[in-house]
């Protein structure tokens, strides 16, 4: 009987269509048997087989049976195939399940092929084929086996390869131990399948490598590079020798275990040489950039120890790299990895700021540059400064919806690691770089994390990570976890805000806590922000508020009622406005859903939206509720709502709104409070508070948030030691932490409260301050500071316009401009050693709760971030109770440095008891009304800029606040103390007039009383070193100095020296100094006629002989004056005139008595 043995082959082809060819070869069958041939054949090469096996140890365990190896694998591969296959069979297994060689079939003379071995199942084509595709491989046939050990099924794929002879001549050894390893990883997703693969046959680069330069590439796509990333792939793989010249460069400067330095330089050199000879450049610009960014390379994560996670990581000095997007971090890191990527940027060496699941997989390092700016500005009243953090997950799109949360968390630890891999560690007080790692920046070792948008269940994960890596932050890395501050339970960011709105209604002459007012809410009950907030008073009328599913509107509401049911809605686990009982929600009202087609008005909702309409869309109703007449707008949810008329829909970036969103001069409530992120745009703000809406902006108005976490942290960072230590168990450590919650979140509040207070005292006169910051403005821009049009701060322009018309800057843009005036400042104080003085200490214990002072004083005063507290303290109390922008002016003025200009505000503040008036001050919430009490401020801080001025003008440079406050305090007790009988005249009236005016105001008397007394003090440091140098008394001095003035109308002339007009910089420097120029000049007379006189009590007779002695002096001085007395108004020449005649009786004086001619003995 005549058969046929038939085996399946297939093919490759170009077409990527798999051909199945049968090929038939006809025998000589025997029924019920085996072709005997093959039996014959089958029996030699087993016994070949079995003979060979034996030597080889490795693969003898392995149950080789006659049943392995198919016939048709016998008769296409030799015995020694088989050993080789059994050898790489022998290495597989569930945790290894697929592997790859490139080999040569001793059939196939010098030929390549590739073999994959697989574990159970046979690979598709449409799996293999890509991959090797991506290597530049080009198949010609293949031929799958399979291989049967025991029970265990095994297939072999063997792939044939066009012209192969020569595809490892470039490296025989390496090449094909590099494809293993690159098929395998690109296999188990550790890299990625592209075209970079074809470096590994061009350049003999492994797979480790070229992920050196796919990362450097994701990176530079990343930074707005003018080229696409084919482009790139294309140009490396065209010149394969620079690539792998470039690969070399990052090995030699950062393998730990090179030794030779200069090779790094050395392999610049070579690549700039053969850059020389490209004609492109395009291709010339591509490598140039690749150099830079490996240039600006700091640390990588890259020879560290890995579980084969396929990621690495970069830390650049992002200042050096060409051509990046404005504004620069500081420091950045950048992970790469097939699985996620992700960016880490920070604004300074101690930053802070949350990390965030992007969706923007093509831009989000421009996403989160933007976020690091305005970080930068909101942590202006906290330690660390603005950093941002995201990462983007790069697989989710192949796995269920069920399986993306723990992808998203798994890529978040991942990028977590890869943070803390590049991060110093601080061990008993000393830097430990990472392991493996060469640094060429500074010692680096505060990061800290937060949680941000897909990451806010994640803080616990990330302190797991830290404390695994044993990092000093501890559980202090990721604020927010189980064991910190809880947000929601403190309400803090909400207790912030609300103390933005209750500013906004203070000024309106209101008290939100006891008078009823009405609201549009953003958000729902079950919210942090908008659940909190509508729970601060209990006199909220919410009339109407939406979420992203319900619109919820009561036109008439019952305040006690609607309070409750909120405060019962809020209690629920999850709740939304459905929830809301309708028998509670007044006549016209209801709950409706925005799917709905449309929502028929009632009456009421007619008369709450000034709608005549029967009937709106959801959307258009929601446009009706942000335009209706309350008092307040209460944003606590997602989402931007209002921008400005001149801003398309597209710029906000914020599509899912862009159907309800208004302009800002539609707004018609009387405020907005900013509890939820980008509510509004800036220039939204802008236009609205110029239409007279009250508003500051969200930076200002949440702050308590991030200043809370700060707290945590730092707290955390004190308390860690003392864990360590043995002195404080966790659990303790713990109890503390909630024991403290209530002063944390006062001390956060505080801070809220005094930002407000500042940007509303400085909005009353910010039309006659425009010019000054205007120059303000320009200096920031100067030194790369600000952008004004990023931060949406007029241009020169505007600003003449502004000025034109007798305008200044609103309360959104001094919101922004008060931020970078604390940012100066802080940032000034970093680089100061003045931070570690004693005189600084009790600030520092004051920013820890009384209970940490109480028993860790000592840990306190060692804090690791010591210096950086108190620059923040110092910054923000500056900036709020002086205002924007006085550092740059005071150096202006008197060329100090930002740390004596803190130094001296520290000695003022002391000595004058400043802190104890303005907290008197801001006990008198909705008892004085606000501008009254802003004037009063304005009183204070005119006293302490004309001490601090006095200060720097007359102290060396490296003046000791310690000593000022001991060599002055007690003299201005008594100063202070005796003023009202040490003044005459004009003195004793205006003394008189203030002190009325703030009883006037309804201030206490006490506090009325001490509040003219003081703002007769600005000559105090005058009168104290002329007692001191005369060695006479504080009164008698003061009595004399005083009656000077009165003899010679010296209040007159500083009267219209305060009233002349600023019309720029130079002329209010002009003022500054006539102004400086007539108190000097006060000072050198007194001292010269009090010197007059042996006994210096005699205060009249010294006055009076002087007078005796200098009478044609005085007569010329008192007709000039009386003359400039007879104008109306006096300008800049004519008062200039009248200080040069004070200066001019000095002089005379001087002359005089050098003559001897002004003593009692003449």
């Amino acid at each position: 009987m005549v058969g046929y043995y038939k085996k399946r082959i297939w093919r490759y082809c170009a077409n990527n269509q798999i051909n199945y060819m049968p090929l038939i070869i006809d025998l000589e069958v025997l029924p019920g048997s085996r072709p005997e041939l093959e039996i014959m054949m089958a029996s030699k090469w087993y016994q070949q087989l079995q003979k060979d096996i034996g030597k080889q140890p490795a693969i003898a365990k392995l149950k080789v049976s006659d049943a392995t190896f198919s016939n048709t694998y016998q008769n296409e591969l030799a015995v020694s195939d088989a050993l080789y296959d059994l050898d790489v069979l022998s290495t597989m297994g569930k945790d290894k399940p697929v592997r790859a060689r490139l080999v040569q079939i001793e059939k196939h003379g010098k030929n390549y092929s590739v073999k994959l071995y697989t574990l159970k199942d046979s690979i598709p084509l449409s799996q293999s084929m890509p991959i090797l595709e991506s290597m530049g491989l080009n198949v010609l046939v293949g031929r799958p086996y399979r291989i049967t050990l025991g029970r265990t099924i095994f297939w072999i794929h063997h792939f044939t390869l066009d012209r192969a002879e020569s595809i490892c001549d470039i490296d025989r050894e390496k090449v094909p131990r590099y494809f293993s390893e690159l098929f395998e990883s690109i296999w188990n997703q550790k890299s990625e399948n592209d075209a970079f693969n074809n470096l590994l046959f061009s350049a003999c680069i492994k797979s480790r490598n070229i992920q050196i330069l796919r990362a450097y590439t994701a990176y530079l796509q990343q930074i707005r590079f003018p080229h696409r990333r084919g482009y790139i792939i294309e140009t490396l793989n065209t010149y394969p020798e620079i690539s792998l010249l470039l690969v070399k460069s990052f090995l030699h400067k950062f393998d730990p275990e090179k030794t030779d330095r200069n090779s790094y330089k050395a392999i610049l050199e070579s690549i700039n040489e053969q850059l020389y000879e490209i004609e492109s450049l395009d291709h010339d610009l591509i490598f140039k950039r690749l150099v830079n960014l490996i240039d600006c390379t700091v640390r990588t994560n890259y020879f560290q120890p890995q579980e084969n996670e396929g990621r690495i990581s970069f830390k650049f000095n992002s200042l050096g790299i060409e051509q990046m997007p404005r504004p620069s971090p500081r420091f950045e890191i950048f992970i790469y990895s097939p699985r996620f990527e992700g960016i880490h940027l920070r604004g300074g060496k101690v930053a802070r700021g949350g990390i965030r699941w992007s969706d923007r997989k093509e831009d989000y390092r421009t996403e989160i540059l933007g976020l690091m700016k305005a970080q930068m500005v909101k942590n202006a009243i906290i330690v660390p400064a603005g950093s941002k953090g995201g990462f983007i997950t790069k697989q989710i799109a192949k796995i269920a919806p069920s399986e993306i949360y723990g992808e998203v968390k798994a890529c978040y630890s991942l990028y977590i690691k890869s943070l803390l891999e590049l991060t110093d560690n601080l061990v008993n007080q000393e830097i430990y770089h990472p392991r493996h790692t060469l640094v060429y920046d500074e010692d680096d070792p505060y990061l800290v994390v937060a949680a941000d948008k897909g990451t806010a269940a994640f803080s616990d994960v990330a302190n797991r990570i830290a404390k695994q890596y044993d990092f000093w932050l501890d559980d202090a890395f990721a604020s927010g976890g189980s064991q910190g501050y809880d947000h929601k339970k403190m309400g803090i960011t909400a207790r912030g805000t609300w103390e933005s709105v209750k500013r906004h209604f203070r000024g309106l002459g209101k008290d939100i806590q006891n008078e009823a007012f009405s609201i549009v809410g953003i958000g729902d009950m079950s919210g942090d922000v908008f659940g909190n907030g509508m729970l601060l008073s209990p006199c909220i009328q919410l009339v109407a508020a939406f979420n992203h599913v319900h619109i919820f509107i009561d036109p008439n509401p019952n305040i006690d009622k609607s309070y409750k049911e909120r405060q019962r809605l809020f209690g629920l686990r999850r709740s939304s406005w459905t929830d809301y009982r309708k028998s509670l929600i007044s006549k016209g009202g209801g709950v409706f859903a925005r799917k709905a087609k449309r929502i028929d008005l009632t009456p009421e909702i007619q008369l709450l939206i000034d709608c005549k309409e029967t009937h709106l869309t959801p959307n258009e109703l929601i446009v009706y509720l942000l335009k209706a007449r309350v008092d307040l707008i209460w944003n606590g949810g997602i989402g931007t709502y209002v921008k400005a008329s001149n801003e398309t829909d597209a710029a906000v970036s914020d599509k899912s709104n862009d159907e309800i969103r208004i302009n800002g001069k539609q707004v018609r409530a009387k405020s907005i409070g900013e509890g939820g992120n980008l509510g509004v745009t800036q220039r939204g703000r802008i236009e609205y508070a110029q239409a007279g809406g009250l508003i500051y902006t969200d930076s200002i108005d949440n702050s308590a948030g991030v200043d809370c976490s700060d707290n945590e942290v730092n707290i955390k960072i004190l308390l860690s030691r003392l864990v360590k230590e043995g002195r404080l168990n966790r659990k303790a450590r713990n109890a503390l932490l909630f024991e403290m919650t209530d002063e944390v979140a006062e001390h956060c509040l505080l801070n809220n409260y005094r930002q407000t207070q500042i940007i509303d005292c400085i909005e009353q006169h910010a039309a006659e301050n425009m010019h000054q910051h205007a120059r303000f403005m320009r200096h920031l821009e100067r030194e790369g500071i600000l952008s004004r049009k990023l931060e949406n701060l007029p241009d020169d322009e505007e600003i003449i316009a502004r000025i034109a018309h007798n305008k200044g800057l609103t309360r959104p843009e001094l919101s922004i401009l008060l931020s970078y005036s604390k940012l100066t400042y802080k940032n000034a104080l970093l680089n100061s050693s003045a931070l570690l003085e004693e005189c600084y200490n009790q600030l520092l214990l004051d920013y820890f709760p009384k209970k940490l002072q109480e028993h860790y004083t000592d840990e306190i005063l060692q804090h690791p971030l010591r210096k950086e507290i108190i620059a923040t303290l110092l910054s923000n109390m500056i900036s709020n109770n002086v205002g924007i922008g006085f550092g740059f002016r005071i150096r202006e003025e008197t060329g100090a440095s930002i740390e004596n200009i803190a130094k001296a505000y520290v000695v003022c503040i002391d000595i004058f008891e400043l802190n104890d008036t303005w907290r008197a001050l801001e006990k008198l919430d909705n008892v004085v009304q606000e501008h009254y009490r802003y004037q009063c401020f304005r009183e204070v801080s005119g006293l302490l800029e004309r001490s601090i001025s006095w200060l720097l003008r007359n102290k060396s440079a490296n003046f000791d606040v310690s000593h000022l406050i001991e060599r002055y305090q007690d003299d201005i007790k008594k100063l202070k103390k005796g003023i009202s009988r040490a003044i005459i005249g004009q003195s004793r009236k205006n003394y008189n007039a203030a002190r009325k005016q703030f009883l006037k105001y309804k201030l206490p008397a006490a506090l009325a009383q001490e509040l003219a007394d003081k703002t007769m003090l600005a000559s105090a440091f005058d009168i104290i070193e002329i007692k001191s140098k005369l060695n006479s008394s504080t009164e008698n001095t003061a009595k004399l100095f005083y009656a000077l003035s009165e003899r010679l109308q010296l209040h007159w002339i500083r009267n219209s020296i305060s009233k002349t007009i600023v019309r720029d910089h130079w002329n209010h420097l002009a003022i500054v100094n006539m102004r400086n120029d007539l108190h000097a000049n006060q000072r050198n007379l007194a001292e010269l006629v009090l010197h007059s006189v042996d006994n210096k009590r005699h205060t009249t007779k010294a006055l009076n002989l002087w007078e005796k002695n200098h009478a044609e002096a005085l007569e010329r001085y008192d007709h000039m004056i009386n003359e400039l007395n007879a104008r109306q108004n006096l300008d800049f020449p004519a008062t200039s005139v009248a200080v040069s005649e004070v200066r001019r009786l000095v002089s005379v004086t001087q002359q005089n008595r050098v003559l001897g001619a002004d003593s009692l003995e003449s």
